[in-house]
This record gives C-alpha cells, structure tokens and sequence, in this order.
C-alpha cells in the first residue's frame, strides 16, 4: 500500500480579478501558507496558465511548473472540466454552453466542438510537457435531457447517444494514451458519466481503454443516494483521482432528489465545505489507502453556506488529518513463527 498524497486544492473556484487569487504565482503562495501541498491547476483559468502554449512550449510548461514550485507546491493534475464538457452538448444547452468556450464559436455547436476537442488534444501534450500522469475531465452529455423516461424513451436512443459519445472520445483517449497520461473522468450528474452504470456503458464502448479512468468525488453520490463506498470496491482500479468535497441530503415532505427547482443552499441536497457534510471521510480514506491509491487527495470547496477562504483554511488541516500513513508491517509480525510445512501437517493432522 501508498501513502496518499496531499493536501491538495482545486484552484478553480478559487480564481479572481483580485490579488492573490489572480495570478498563479500569487494563488499558489496563499495555498502554500494554508497548508497544501500540490494544486490542480484549471485550464479555462488564463492567468493561470496557457494551455496552448503549454502543450507546444517545453521550455514554457517548466516556467509554469516552476512558479508552482517556488512554493514548495506540485502540480496534482491539469482540469478540462468545462472544456470536457463541450465535447458532447445536446442543443438544449447550446446557448447556456456557449458560455464555456471563446466568442469566434459562439452560435456554432460544430466550431466549438472542434475548439473543445483540440483543448483536450494540447491537455494532453501539457500534461506530458508538466510531466504529470492524469487528467481531470467532465464527459459531456447527449442523453441527459432524457434522464426521466417520460414520455417514454425511443428504443435506442440512449444506445445511439453512448455510441457517438464513445466515437467523439476515442480518438481525445487515444491521443493521451500517447503521451502516458490518464483521462480521469468526474462522474456528475448533467454529464451521461454521473453513475456506475452510465461509466460501465461508456467504457464498453470503448472497448474498456486503459486511458479511460475515474476521478472520485464522493459528494455527487451523497446528492444522488449512491452507496459512495462500495463504489469504491467496485470501480478502484479505476480510480486514479480524489476530489475530496462534502455534501449532505436531507430530504422532506417537500423535496428530494430533484431539488425543486430551488437555490443551493434551499435543496435537499447540497455541497458543504470538509467535515459539514455527511461523507464518512474515515471510511473513504481507508477504502483508497487499503486499495493503494496512489494519487493526491485534492481539495474541491464548493458549500452552500460557508465562504470559500474559510473552506479552504479549513481543508488542509482535514485532508491531513485523514491521510493514513499506511504501514509496512503487520500488526501481528510479533507472533509469527515463520513457515514449517512439517509442522503445519502435523497441526492438520496429516503426518
């Protein structure tokens, strides 16, 4: 077994037009002073990093990682969240997506597709150049407007919007095997990767590619009612990232899953900074450790109630706290009598 790796943080809701947190060199040295030790960079974030330039500039992606470093920091990983997204975005949301990507492909799904696959294309060179092992993505989704089957789905129609999901990420998954670097797709709901089930049939049609991984984040089971530990069982060789979030559900007379179409911190379920929530944090920390995960455990502040800076001064000293060292013995070595097949038999009453 490994030591997991951390504290880290997630910069992304982090980022600002205010110093520090408008600079990499300035956020990475707030991060420093809390505690952490490695920050997963977000690509979208442009004050924090050129991708394109870092996917074709050595000498450029080592100046990154340099401003990282100065800070006694590692870079966790690189993120395409938003990016990942807009690889698969079912027209319902093209006006709410086009958000996401640069005005020359607004008002054109096709323009933008394209943009967003060549974003994951120069993650991953970046990623090689960073000399980093994964990378942090959403799937996107094609089906998600279908997620309630009424009125009743069309035979196929999940079937054909997995298969051109399959056909849209072979090549992006491909282009990472490449340059030795792990997809690791955030199972969320919105994205058609939100559950097991959606993740196994993705990973079928791509004929199980060893690129296609998981990042962990046990908050969107919480939001869900997905037993998060066994998922752990299940799916932890393929779990290559750690989102470490918190999140609760408590559901009444009024609402659940769904939320009622109301604000974060009026739902049933909602996100809450580390140790607010209902993750058993013990539990999931052993379950990576006794199934030797060897990545980072990485801060994602998102709470419908506490401030960001209070989360994230909160977050390191928790991630630390539950990091087991995980141990090169056994806790009984001290009775052990060595290996004597004579004995055993006579013990088994064979000799």
């Amino acid at each position: 077994m490994r030591t997991i790796k951390g504290p880290a943080i997630f910069l992304a809701q982090f980022a600002g037009d205010a110093a520090p947190f408008n600079s990499l060199d300035g956020i990475c040295g707030w991060a420093a002073e809390l505690g952490y030790k490695g920050v997963q960079i977000p690509t979208w974030v442009s004050s924090f990093i050129d991708l394109e330039k870092a996917a074709n500039s050595k000498t450029y992606a080592d100046e990154v990682r340099g401003t990282v470093e100065k800070h006694g920091l590692k870079i966790t990983e690189l993120s395409t969240h938003l990016q990942g997204q807009l690889v698969a975005v079912h027209p319902a949301y093209d006006t709410l997506f086009d958000g996401f990507a640069p005005p020359a492909v607004h008002n054109n799904p096709k323009a933008r597709q394209e943009w967003a696959v060549q974003t994951l294309l120069n993650a991953a060179k970046a990623s090689r150049n960073l000399g980093l092992t994964e990378h942090a993505t959403f799937s996107g989704a094609l089906a998600w407007p279908y997620l309630y089957p009424f009125p009743q789905r069309p035979a196929g129609l999940v079937e054909e919007a997995f298969d051109e999901l399959a056909r849209r990420w072979t090549p992006i998954l491909n282009a990472f095997d490449e340059v030795g670097v792990d997809v690791c797709y955030e199972i969320h709901p919105s994205e058609d990767l939100h559950d097991g089930v959606t993740y196994e049939m993705f990973l079928e049609r791509v004929n199980n590619h060893p690129r296609a991984n998981l990042l962990y984040d046990p908050s969107h089971f919480i939001l869900q009612q997905l037993n998060y530990l066994d998922y752990i069982d299940i799916y932890h060789e393929r779990i290559k990232m750690f989102h470490v979030k918190d999140a609760e559900f408590n559901p009444t007379g009024r609402q659940g899953v769904y939320g009622g179409f109301q604000n974060w911190v009026n739902r049933a379920g909602r996100f809450r900074s580390l140790g607010d929530g209902q993750v058993d944090f013990g539990a999931v920390f052993s379950k990576l450790s006794q199934y030797d995960f060897a990545g980072w455990a990485v801060l994602e502040w998102e709470c419908a109630i506490k401030s960001p800076e209070q989360g994230a001064a909160e977050g390191a000293p928790f991630i630390a706290a539950h990091i087991i060292n995980v141990t090169e013995k056994a806790f009984d070595d001290f009775a052990g009598a060595g290996t004597d097949r004579a004995a055993n038999r006579k013990l088994l009453g064979l000799s």
